[in-house]
């Protein structure tokens, strides 16, 4: 019953604003605008997100604590090694890491993690084969990278989420 309230208050204010826009009220306008109000509707259903259960509001903020160091670290790091290139110890390298994760907002959230933290990016993640693609700037030891990432981040999150 909610979801069919939202769709249909959510078409008829875009159908409105279709007409506002438009400054009319022609029939043909209005045929036009509830199509374009249907499609759109339509598109915001399909992407819906999914409803996540927080399990532990501690324990994320305990992560949000240790991504914010994280963060400040990896700054600091990533202008180390563009002020002093001479300073740089390690290569960049991309690093498979296999996840155990598989909760779609999780995931989300380890991807807005891993992307805010300078000098890593996430370069790909294979669903069947739950493996993470990772690039790091300045990747020194790849086992450690692999340890850090389910150690500080995906095991957190799976006791936040799962």
């Amino acid at each position: 019953m909610k979801t069919a309230l939202a769709f249909t208050l959510s078409w008829v204010l875009l159908v409105a604003m279709w007409l506002a826009l438009n400054e009319t009220l022609s029939p043909g306008q209005a045929v036009i605008g509830a199509c374009v109000a249907l499609a759109a509707v339509r598109g915001l259903v399909a992407l819906q997100v999914p409803r996540m259960r927080v399990r532990s509001a501690g324990r994320a903020v305990v992560l949000m604590a240790i991504v914010l160091i994280d963060i400040v670290r990896s700054n600091v790091a990533v202008a180390r090694v563009v002020v002093r290139p001479a300073s740089r110890r390690g290569h960049a390298a991309f690093v498979d890491i296999p996840l155990e994760l598989r909760d779609p907002v999780a995931l989300a959230a380890l991807g807005c993690i891993i992307t805010s933290t300078p000098g890593t990016a996430w370069s790909g993640y294979d669903a069947a084969s739950g493996i993470l693609t990772l690039h790091v700037l300045d990747l020194i030891d790849a086992n450690e990278m692999r340890r850090a990432i389910k150690n500080r981040y995906e095991r957190r999150l799976m006791e936040i989420f799962a």
